[in-house]
This record gives C-alpha cells, sequence and structure tokens, in this order.
C-alpha cells in the first residue's frame, strides 16, 4: 500500500526522489509501521501543495532528470525515449518488462519493479544508463535471460534501473580459430544455434535450457551435458568486454587477472557490466548418441541410483548420465511409486558406448534399440524433453519454450548415500503432493582436474553428484497459497533431511540456483559467509571480497546475496 502515497507524494524533482530514497529506507527499517495514515503524513509534511496531483500520480521520481541526462541531443528524442527507454506511463512497460521474467512466481502486481528500463543497443547507451543511474541516485539491475531463481535481475527494493540486454544479443561463431563472442542478451539456445549453422564438429559446455541468458550464466559458472569432458562454461570463457563502474571498458588484459578470475564464477554483476563474452568452442563428433530410460522401485530403482553414484563420476569422461527423480501413483491405484529417468549423452557412438555400459554398469540395462545417434545440436533439444525430430529453430524461439513456476535449492554430495538413506528420500518424495523433482547431475571427470581455486566456482574434486530439488507452483495463482506454502515447506524439510548425505563446512550450494533462504545479509562478514561460503567457499568469497573493493569500492553493483563491501 505504501507504494500508492509513494505516487501521491511524487514531484518532478530532485529533492522528490531523494525523499523516496529515504522513504523506502524508512519503510524497509520500520516495516511494522505500514498504515496509510502514517505515510499520508510523511506525504503531507513534505509537500505544501496537491495541486495537478493527477498528472504526477504516474511519473516516478527522478524519472525525467534521468532521461534528460540519458537522450540524445536530437530532433528524434521522443522516439528514442520510447523505444530504449521505458517508464511505468508506457504502454509498453510491463510487456517489456515481464517477458524475461522465466520464474512466473514473480509475475504479480506485488512484485516490486524498475522506475526505468533500459534497453541499449550498444554500448554506449550502456555507458550512458551507467552514468546517469550514478547520478540520480539509482540502484542498477542487469538482465540478460532472467533466469536467476529468486528474480534479482529484475526485481528490488529500492529506486532501480533495469538495463536489459535484450536488444544485444549478436554472436559471431570463428570456426577456424574454435572461438565465439556472445553479446549478454543471446540464450544459450540462440548460441547453439549460431554453432550449428557453421559446424557441428564444435560446441559449447553449457546447460541445456534454451532461454538461459549467456551474460548471467558465465558470471556464474555454469555447467551441462559436457562439464565431465570439458568443466564448466566459466572454465572456457578466454576473454571479455567488460564496463566498470566508472564506464571503463576492459578486456581481458586492461582489467588484470584478479578481475578476469572474479567475473567468470564469481558473479560478474557484482563488479560491472558484462558487454560480451569470447568462448571457446569444444570439439565434439558429427553424431552423440544419447539414450532416456526409467527405472521405479518395483525394477529396482533403488539399488540401481545406488551404484549409480559410483560409476557415473567414474566412467568414461565422454559419458554423462543425468537423473530426474519423482514420485508417483501406480497406474490408478492410490500406491505411489518413485521413477528415476536416467538421461545419458555420449560423445560417441552406440558400437563404442554399448561395451562400456555392459562393463561399467550392465545394471541400467541400456539396449540398442533405445540408442539415438544424433547432431550435438538436436541432443540440446532432447534434453529439454522433445523428441530429436523437433525443428532445431525452436532454439531460437524464446516463447516457444515454457517457464519455470517454482521454487528450488541445491546441493552437492561427496559420499554416496547409502541405500537407508535413500529410501528415507524416497519416503519423503512419496508425502510430496506431486510438485516435487530432484534432477542430479554426475560430476567427476575433467572437473577433478581443476583446482577450488582456478575460478571462483569452486565444486570440484571429490564431488560426486549436483542435485537440484524443487517445487512448482502449478495450479495455484501465487506462491502464497495455503497450497503453495505448503509446497515451500515440504521443501524446506527435504533440505533437513538431506543434510547428513550432502557435503559439510560449509554445506555447498550453486550460486547460479540463487536461493535467498540462505541469507541476504551483508553488513559484515559473519553475515555473508552465511550464504557467500556456501556458493564459493572461503578462501574464493574472500578473495571476492577484496577484488570488489577495488573495483566497485561504494558498492554501486549491490543486490541480495552480490559480493559486498565492509
Amino acid at each position: 500500500m505504501h507504494d500508492v502515497w509513494f505516487k501521491l507524494c511524487e514531484k518532478k524533482t530532485q529533492e522528490a526522489h531523494i525523499f523516496r530514497l529515504l522513504l523506502t529506507q524508512m519503510v524497509k527499517k520500520y516495516s511494522q509501521i505500514r498504515s496509510c495514515v502514517f505515510l499520508l503524513v510523511l506525504c503531507l509534511s513534505f509537500s505544501n501543495s496537491w495541486a495537478n496531483l493527477s498528472s504526477l500520480v504516474d511519473v516516478t521520481p527522478g524519472t525525467e532528470n534521468f532521461i534528460s541526462c540519458i537522450q540524445p541531443k536530437s530532433n528524434n528524442v521522443t522516439s528514442f525515449s520510447q523505444q530504449l527507454i521505458i517508464t511505468p506511463v508506457n504502454a509498453s512497460f510491463i510487456p517489456i518488462w515481464q517477458v524475461a521474467v522465466q520464474n512466473t512466481r514473480f509475475l504479480k502486481p506485488s512484485t516490486p519493479k524498475p522506475s526505468i528500463i533500459v534497453t541499449p543497443v550498444d554500448e554506449t547507451l550502456v555507458q550512458k544508463a551507467l552514468f546517469c543511474a550514478k547520478k540520480h541516485g539509482y540502484e542498477m539491475r542487469i538482465r540478460s535471460g532472467g533466469h536467476d531463481y529468486e528474480g534479482l535481475s529484475y526485481t528490488a527494493d529500492v529506486p532501480f534501473v533495469m538495463l536489459d540486454f535484450t536488444n544485444m544479443r549478436s554472436i559471431d561463431v570463428d570456426v577456424a580459430n574454435r572461438s565465439a563472442w556472445v553479446q549478454p542478451g543471446a540464450v544459450l539456445g540462440e548460441l547453439y544455434y549460431s554453432i550449428s549453422q557453421k559446424t557441428d564438429t564444435l560446441y559449447f559446455p553449457a546447460g541445456v535450457c534454451p532461454t538461459v541468458g549467456v551474460g548471467g550464466y558465465m558470471g556464474g559458472g555454469g555447467y551441462g551435458n559436457l562439464l565431465r569432458k570439458y568443466g564448466t562454461a566459466a572454465d572456457n570463457v578466454v576473454d571479455v568486454r567488460f564496463m566498470d563502474v566508472n564506464g571503463n571498458i576492459l578486456d581481458r588484459k586492461s582489467m588484470g587477472k584478479d578481475l578476469f578470475w572474479a567475473i567468470r564464477g564469481g558473479g560478474a554483476s557484482s563488479f560491472g557490466i558484462v558487454l560480451a563474452w569470447k568462448l571457446r568452442l569444444v570439439p565434439v563428433p558429427e553424431k552423440v548418441t544419447v539414450f532416456i530410460l526409467n527405472k521405479t522401485l518395483e525394477e529396482g530403482a533403488t539399488k540401481i541410483f545406488h551404484k549409480y553414484q559410483y560409476v557415473a563420476p567414474t566412467i568414461d569422461r565422454n559419458l554423462h548420465i543425468r537423473t530426474q527423480v519423482f514420485a508417483e501413483y501406480i497406474g490408478n491405484t492410490t500406491k505411489k511409486t518413485i521413477r528415476i529417468m536416467f538421461e545419458g549423452i555420449y560423445q560417441g557412438t552406440r558400437d563404442t558406448l554399448l561395451p562400456l555400459l555392459d562393463e561399467k554398469f550392465p545394471e541400467l540395462g541400456v539396449r540398442r534399440e533405445i540408442c539415438e545417434e544424433i547432431r550435438s545440436i538436436q541432443s540440446t533439444v532432447v534434453f529439454w524433453g522433445l523428441p530429436s525430430s523437433t525443428p532445431i529453430e525452436i532454439l531460437t524461439n524464446r516463447s516457444a519454450i515454457a517457464k519455470l513456476n517454482n521454487k528450488s535449492k541445491s546441493d552437492y554430495v561427496r559420499t554416496p548415500i547409502p541405500i537407508r538413506g535413500l529410501r528415507k528420500i524416497w519416503r519423503k518424495l512419496m508425502q510430496n503432493d506431486g510438485s516435487a523433482l530432484l534432477m542430479i547431475n554426475p560430476f567427476g571427470g575433467r572437473m577433478a582436474d581443476y583446482s577450488e581455486s582456478a575460478i571462483p566456482y569452486p565444486h570440484r574434486a571429490g564431488v560426486l553428484l549436483q542435485i537440484l530439488k524443487t517445487v512448482n507452483f502449478n495450479g495455484q495463482t501465487s506462491d502464497t497459497t495455503p497450497t503453495s506454502l505448503k509446497r515451500i515447506m515440504w521443501l524446506r524439510s527435504l533440505d533437513e533431511l538431506l543434510t547428513p548425505y550432502v557435503s559439510k563446512n560449509p554445506r555447498e550450494a550453486y550460486s547460479n540456483y540463487n536461493d535467498l533462504d540462505l541469507g541476504v545479509g551483508s553488513s559484515n562478514y559473519e553475515e555473508a559467509s552465511l550464504w557467500g561460503e556456501r556458493y564459493r567457499k572461503r578462501d574464493n568469497f574472500q578473495k571476492l571480497i577484496r577484488i570488489k573493493a577495488k573495483v566497485d569500492p561504494d558498492n554501486f553493483f549491490p543486490r541480495p546475496q552480490s559480493i559486498p563491501v565492509f
């Protein structure tokens, strides 16, 4: 309700903008005092005149100053503003804001939205947006694909400018040099498609979700079906174009080794603005082999998964076997079972894959008839849950890919979970109402070759599995309905149940699956370490803090769980 009175208080002056900043901080600090009367008294004491009130309701304080600051001195100012700078008074504001909200639980009126959206078409406008946001007291959020799990790239509790890179998405693939320059607004599906249009023997080791934005993905590390062969996506970044807090455009050489280290897995948006990544493309065969099969408890799924924990991280690094675990009813009965889906991809032919599995993992029961030899680009389609015959152009169609509606958590397993532990987990899943999913990826291989401090992403040698735990809010009007809250409580209780079976000191978590349950405090190291050490471990986190203090000492790029400045 206080947002309504903010609008009533708005004036087209810098003083009004300052007032709103102060008032926002007061409301945050004293959240228990939210009555209309309290805010109305403040507004009345600030302004002696309510004339022209109706003309002020839809104007965000400071917006006109920002637009005057950023717009070019030309005769086409109106067109420029309407196309590239969008405020809440524009009819396109909500559609542009929500189009890349990939987790639909944030599509609700109560979600705090930007004061201004800037959709730059070139680096000059990025630089101007940075300068004008600093000058007029806005924070900045940076959105590439909008896949961040807690919506941090497009929401904030303070007045902010959202820098939306949807118009900066060019991809330049250089087959001869096995590299690609990619702007931050491109998504993984577009990157894979662009590579496939030039070659079937190069690819990029990143994730399978086509709508994940390149800009933020590399900043958190990034993993996918090639991680056991080639490591994380960030391990394969070879250069960058990067804008620091002062508007300087840097590359790998000019930024220095510390900052280049930090932005590859340490959260690039904590330090500045990535304008483009240069990626190393990796060799792949013309055809890879994929298979999918399901096992239930009645078919021995528990023992098969128990062995999977030993085999999948140690087998030939050309083979990656992801699993998804569900609880479901048996036929039309009221009895539940556990179903585990095994999804494999092998960098080679079925003639080589089948003898390997017969030797190392015969219990899985992979047969020739379920193996399919396809192009790497088709494997991305398959792992997204579509038939291999689906036209690959779907990877470039952002609106054709289903969005998420969930809450998630992550863990790393360093010691195989015993049979009795698996049975506890299965029982817990069967208590869920069908909204839960576990997605499990094996590590090992190339991942074990890197030290924990090679880049800020630390989950390396000794990690057997990464677990993504999620509940969806399908069928619910929001994530705050009684059913949705019950699902969240169930997820947290699963998290507690897993404690004995996952990594310890710290209990590791994946920063790209950001989880605000871990904490958001950053006023001192003790607060920040609660989440910072889980994402990056102590030595890496402390190093990131030191680098942040050098490159952004005033913390212009803050957000919950960004690298802090003390």
